[in-house]
């Protein structure tokens, strides 16, 4: 597969993932700046890694959510947790997944991906995200 190639797989990735309005937000955004970083996270991480066959993208949400919590990269997690509710998870299973990184990647990170998660499931409208019933 080409550069073009990947770049439009990636591209169909993205949007299936993170939604046509997230992704369209991105290209918009793009200046001479940032181009070369666009192309790259669609060619590399959504054409490449997230296409690969070895894991389904449920599971690829799972190790996403996992990882940004333990990296505090807070700026990308409610993006991954729409992006999980896309590839099928529920509420209950972000709870989960977010408990279990909190023992491993520590209980500030988790506090702040749970904020994160639960403004967002409220943002989708989700009723398991109402407050109160998390962090």
């Amino acid at each position: 597969m080409n550069d073009e190639e990947r770049h439009a797989q990636g591209m169909d990735v993205r949007r299936a993932v993170l939604g046509d309005a997230h992704v369209d937000r991105a290209v918009a955004n793009t200046s001479e700046l940032t181009a070369p970083f666009q192309d790259f996270i669609t060619r590399s991480a959504w054409g490449d890694v997230w296409s690969r066959p070895g894991l389904d993208r449920r599971t690829r949400s799972i190790v996403t959510l996992t990882a940004l919590t333990s990296i505090r990269a807070e700026n990308e997690i409610a993006m991954h947790v729409r992006g999980a509710i896309n590839n099928g998870l529920t509420p209950a299973e972000i709870t989960e997944i977010l408990l279990h990184t909190a023992i491993y990647a520590g209980v500030p990170a988790a506090k702040a991906a749970f904020a994160i998660a639960q403004r967002t499931l409220a943002e989708l409208g989700l009723a398991e995200a109402e407050p109160g019933t998390g962090a």
